[in-house]
Formats: structure tokens, C-alpha cells, sequence
């Protein structure tokens, strides 16, 4: 009971901070959610990577300044703060400076440590700049947004309900043994409930896509989402860990939360600009 109170306050305390970033209207807020998410999931990704390495101090100093400065470049160039070249500037020093430092460290594995830096640059903080990127450029971007992160959550909740109601046949049984097909489609029906609800409630954004582009939006988040959540349970599986770290009580890591967020945002952005293509 302690331990389900626990992780109820804390899930409570993660949407309320989610919540206060996309509706508040303070673009400050906004980076700081993804700042938060950027940051501490560079942090947790380096650790847990690197693990049987050892942790190198500088490296991931290093390595916190790029997460930073990629995914704060959408909101602060869209405040005019600061031009786009300076920021690009800035990440091309990071890796300029993150690839010169790996010659002077001395592990079993330099290789893999420098792989894994930019791996974590690439799986972590792209996505969360591309968030950013949405709140900034698309109109209603905030409410795009908060609609991404609903479905995301109810596909979690129906895919749990119903695989634990009638879940027979394994999704993918060699990485996650739990999940199955019968899951994998009840999450989606969900999502796609959750799209057409915000089709209604949000018109003024989604009444310019069109109902039947919402109603794929919601399969397009409840496929990547699935996806996203597999691939955190792949690396964690190679890493033979069972969380990501454990910064959320109740919870794991902050990956652990955000893993199916990290395919959805990109699969919604080339979605967005594929269908307005058309």
C-alpha cells in the first residue's frame, strides 16, 4: 500500500509538472520541462552506459552543455535571445571538444564511452529539442503537445488493461515478455479515443488537420510509443539492468518515463510536416 501511495504521488507530481510547462503559457516554464527531462536523461543514459566503464567526470560535464544547448536553441531563437548560428556554433564546440577529450581519457572501452556520449545526444536530447521546436513553431503547439502526452498515457493504460484482461499472444516476447498483441491494440484504441476526443475539445487545432489525420495522429503516437517503450527495454535488457535509475520513487528513472516519448515526438514531427506536404 505504501509503495502504491508512493508511486501515485510521484505520477501526480510528474503530469503536474508536465501539465504547468504546456499551459501555463511561460515559455520559461516550457524549457525548463525539457530542460529537466533533457538533462537528467543525458545524465542517467551516460551512467547507466557507462556503468562497467566507469564514470568520467568531464565527459559528461561535456556532455550536459550540449544537451542544453540543442534543446534550449528552439525557444530562446524563437524569443530572439539568441541567433541560431551562435547556438550551432556552440554545438559544434561541444563536439569538437568532446572528441578531442576522449583522447586524453584512459578506460578499457574509449570508443564505446564517446559512442555512447553521442548515442545519449541523439536518443535523449534530439527529441526533447524537437519538442521544443513544436511549442515554438506549430501553432497551438502547447495543446499539440499536451494531446501527444495524453495519448501517450492512455495507450499505457489501455495496453495494460486490457493485455492484463485478455493478453495471450507475446508482442515481443525476446524484450519484454509481458507485453502482448491483444495489449498492443486495446493501448491503440485508446489513443485513437483520446485523438478524437482532442478533435472536439481542440478545434481550433485540430479542426484545421481534419478528423481523419487526428484519428492517425492517435495511431501514429500509439505505434511509436510502443515502439520507444521496447527500445529503452532493449538497451536496459543489453545493460542487464531492470530500471533506468531510480530519481522517480515508485517509478525507476527518468527514462523510464520518458522512453516512449523519446520515438513519439520525432514520428509525430515527420507526421505533421508529411501530411501538410500533401
Amino acid at each position: 500500500m505504501k509503495k502504491l501511495l508512493l508511486r501515485s504521488v510521484t505520477g501526480l507530481v510528474y503530469v503536474g509538472i508536465i501539465l504547468a510547462g504546456l499551459l501555463s503559457g511561460m515559455w520559461q516554464l516550457m524549457l525548463a520541462l525539457c530542460l529537466l527531462f533533457g538533462v537528467l536523461g543525458v545524465v542517467e543514459f551516460y551512467k547507466l552506459a557507462n556503468a562497467q566503464n566507469g564514470i568520467k567526470t568531464l565527459p559528461l560535464m561535456l556532455d550536459v552543455i550540449g544537451a542544453v544547448l540543442l534543446i534550449s536553441s528552439p525557444l530562446v531563437v524563437a524569443q530572439n535571445l539568441i541567433s541560431m548560428s551562435a547556438i550551432g556554433v556552440g554545438y559544434l564546440c561541444y563536439m569538437i571538444l568532446r572528441l578531442v577529450l576522449q583522447l586524453y581519457t584512459k578506460e578499457l572501452s574509449p570508443f564505446a564511452n564517446l559512442a555512447y556520449s553521442f548515442m545519449g545526444q541523439l536518443y535523449v536530447v534530439l527529441p526533447l529539442a524537437l519538442m521544443a521546436l513544436i511549442y515554438s513553431v506549430f501553432p497551438g503547439g502547447n495543446i499539440l503537445l499536451l494531446a501527444m502526452f495524453v495519448m501517450i498515457w492512455v495507450n499505457d493504460t489501455g495496453a495494460f488493461v486490457v493485455g492484463c484482461s485478455i493478453g495471450r499472444h507475446r508482442l515481443f516476447e525476446r524484450i519484454s515478455p509481458k507485453k502482448s498483441w491483444e495489449g498492443f491494440w486495446g493501448g491503440m484504441i485508446f489513443s485513437i479515443g483520446a485523438a478524437i476526443a482532442f478533435y472536439f475539445l481542440a478545434p481550433a487545432v485540430f479542426g484545421q488537420i481534419g478528423v481523419v489525420t487526428t484519428i492517425l495522429l492517435g495511431v501514429v503516437v500509439s505505434a511509436f510509443a510502443t515502439w520507444g517503450d521496447l527500445v529503452e527495454s532493449l538497451i536496459k535488457r543489453t545493460l542487464d539492468v531492470k530500471d533506468s535509475g531510480n530519481i522517480l520513487p515508485g517509478h525507476g528513472g527518468i527514462l523510464d518515463r520518458i522512453d516512449s516519448l523519446l520515438l513519439v515526438i520525432p514520428a509525430m514531427l515527420c507526421y505533421l510536416v508529411i501530411i501538410d506536404c500533401f
